[in-house]
Parts: C-alpha cells; sequence; structure tokens
C-alpha cells in the first residue's frame, strides 16, 4: 500500500476493524517515512455477473435496481429495510455461489417473488402486478387464489407439525 502523500511502499497498520457486516475490513495505517495515517478498504473481489433481459439485451447485475423494486413494493408496508437487504443478498449470493456468468431477469423476478410472498403479501401482490403485467381482472384474481391457497396450505402444515411435536 503507497502512501498518499509522499508514496512510500512501506507502512504499519495501527488498526483493523471489519464492517459492511463483516464483508470488508478497514485498516488505519501509518506511513513509515513521513508518518502520514490513511485508512484502506478491503473487500472481496466478486465475479461479475450479467443479467441477460426479456428482450436479449445485457447489462451487469445490480443490486440498487432490485432493492429499488422490493423497495416500491413494500412502501407503507410493516417491512424493515434490514428484512428487505436480507432478500436482496440471499438473491445476489445464491447467483454469484451458482458460478453461472449469467441470470435471466425471470429468474431475479421469481425469487423476488418468492421472498416476498414468505415476507409480506401486500408487498408480493404489488410485485407480481408489475412483474407479471396481469393483463386482466381474471389473472390477477387468479394470483390472489394461488396465494390464498399456499397460506392455507401452510397452515395445515404448520398445525400437523404442531400436533406432531405435541405427540411426541
Amino acid at each position: 500500500m503507497r502512501c498518499p502523500v509522499c508514496g512510500c511502499a512501506q507502512d504499519k497498520v495501527l488498526d483493523t476493524r471489519p464492517i459492511d457486516d463483516e464483508r470488508s475490513i478497514r485498516r488505519r495505517r501509518e506511513c513509515l517515512n513521513c508518518q502520514h495515517r490513511f485508512t484502506s478498504y478491503e473487500t472481496v473481489e466478486k465475479p461479475s455477473l450479467i443479467v441477460c433481459k426479456r428482450d436479449n439485451t445485457r447489462e451487469a447485475f445490480s443490486r440498487d435496481k432490485i432493492m429499488n423494486g422490493i423497495k416500491k413494493a413494500c412502501q407503507k408496508r410493516p417491512v424493515s429495510l434490514r428484512q428487505m437487504s436480507a432478500i436482496v443478498e440471499g438473491i445476489e449470493s445464491d447467483f454469484q455461489n451458482s458460478m453461472r456468468a449469467e441470470v435471466s431477469t425471470t429468474e431475479i423476478g421469481e425469487r423476488i417473488m418468492n421472498g416476498l410472498r414468505e415476507l409480506d403479501e401486500v408487498a408480493y401482490i404489488r410485485f407480481a402486478s408489475v412483474y407479471r403485467d396481469f393483463d386482466d381482472l381474471d389473472s390477477f384474481l387468479e394470483e390472489l387464489d394461488n396465494l390464498k391457497k399456499l397460506k392455507e396450505e401452510r397452515e395445515k402444515n404448520k398445525k400437523q407439525q404442531e400436533n406432531a411435536s405435541s405427540v411426541k
């Protein structure tokens, strides 16, 4: 690491702290030549991920775009920024761990809807109405029916698990 003042490549680390939920490291350094103190940051380099859009254009993966879509869907809903960030981080890490160079917007949209479905049903319907571009009221109602059936199924499974654990 070169000193930003004198350009000397020799320094000593005075302090090291994890930041961004321990995804980065902040180091406080001091130049051994001029004693100037400066800060450096270390992060793991992530492989670039390309998003293939519906019109076959390609662009770089942007977690900000995903977060903005989720924020719009969760507007005025009891969903914290931390919960929204968890969805985005889960999606991003899943795709990066898959070691694929490209991912489709369809896959991203489905993952967002799965996350929102678990988090907040109203936010899910808001996102789905834009993402799926419902043509008419019937297709919108069909999605609501599917959501209702899924919720009833989850509640039924939850009761069965509670009954099974109370028997033991």
